[in-house]
């Protein structure tokens, strides 16, 4: 008869049968327990991950805290949640994260699977524990997860959407290009170069991350995405022209709020011109096989930046095609027309006045 086919927790106990000797050449820990909790077999891969070797193991129990297993939260599951008693509890197999206790201190995490270990009478005489050190892994997943956090300050909300969509896709190379009605606003910094050439490199970076940091939050809360930055100026996206110019009402609102706090610190006031258009864009990705931006590019993109550089300090300054967009336009008069490079008619523009309400 196989011996296998009478199989007792005494079988599973000896380190002289074919399964010990198959069990102790893995590289994962694995380790049975009787139904009684009791440490019956501790393989090398065991001793390897914890630092205990099977002597000092076997014999004992779960809840004489050799490995005081935790689970992520930081909750004791030796006298608990113990993925060993769940298995024998639901008769099933169980997965989870745990971190061990080493036997030279610190925690180490494991993935562990837990299953149970029937007799030929269908009756569960034991559990098995199958635990992989997974340090690599919890390094490697910490990593780019601050990896992702970083690069998410330096592209667009747009781009680190279409990175994971690729990435899902299995690394399709080229995003497809598309034409969108988008509206584009651009904001830059008036009298920057006198600002920068009279103070400390810096107190200037400090500044315009300072400004550039409330742009990004108010532009979020109005459904857009900062397209780049553009050394003193920023260019942001947005699908609807009622929220470019909500959040052009409330970047210039803050800025107000923003210069009082200033000028009691004795620093000088900011000022910002910023410049709105709507129209057809191509967006895709710009740049070279190593290098790309998924950007927008075309006329609305560069009238934007035409009535940006013509705008009135503190003002929000649009385009008809911007105006035409609006739910409500009747805050807005008409400024004056502008000629745009490779326009053969001016372009009327719109403009209101800052905080005005």
């Amino acid at each position: 008869m196989n011996e296998l086919s009478v199989l007792t927790t005494e079988y599973l106990s000896r380190t002289d049968t074919p399964l010990a000797i198959m069990l102790n050449s893995l590289f994962d820990g694995v380790y049975i327990v009787d139904k009684h909790m009791g440490i019956v077999f501790w393989n090398k891969g065991a001793e390897q991950i914890t630092g205990y070797s099977a002597d000092e193991v076997r014999g004992r129990f779960c809840s004489d805290d050799i490995l005081n297993h935790i689970d992520e939260n930081g909750v004791l599951l030796c006298r608990g949640n113990c993925p060993l008693r769940q298995t024998f509890k639901r008769q099933a197999p169980v997965e989870m994260k745990v971190y061990p206790k080493r036997k030279t201190g610190g925690r180490v995490p494991v993935l562990t699977h837990v299953a149970p270990i029937y007799n030929e009478m269908s009756e569960i005489i034991a559990a098995i524990e199958v635990f992989r050190d997974i340090t690599r892994e919890e390094e490697y997943r910490t990593l780019q997860e601050k990896f992702t956090q970083l690069l998410s300050q330096y592209v667009s909300l747009t781009t680190m959407a279409t990175v994971r969509e690729r990435i899902h896709q299995q690394g399709t190379l080229i995003h497809p290009v598309k034409k969108r009605d988008l509206t584009i606003l651009y904001l830059d910094v008036v009298s920057f170069t006198p600002y920068a050439e009279e103070n400390e490199p810096e107190k200037v970076v400090a500044m315009l991350n300072e400004l550039f940091s409330m742009c990004d939050q108010i532009v979020t809360q109005h459904n857009g995405d900062i397209d780049k930055f553009i050394g003193d100026a920023l260019m942001a996206v947005f699908i609807a022209a009622d929220d470019a110019v909500a959040a052009a009402d409330v970047i210039l609102k803050e800025l107000w709020k923003w210069n009082q706090q200033r000028e009691q610190m004795g620093d000088p006031a900011i000022q910002v011109r910023i410049g709105i258009n709507s129209g057809i864009v191509t967006q895709g990705d710009i740049g070279s096989p190593k290098r790309k931006d998924l950007t927008v590019i075309g006329d609305p993109v560069n009238i934007a930046a035409r009535i940006e550089s013509i705008a009135k300090p503190n003002t929000v300054t649009i385009s008809e095609a911007t105006y035409a967009r609006l739910t409500d336009s009747s805050k807005f008069q008409t400024s004056q027309k502008i000629s745009v490079k490779g326009k053969s008619e001016p372009i009327v523009v719109f403009e209101k006045k800052c905080c005005e309400e």
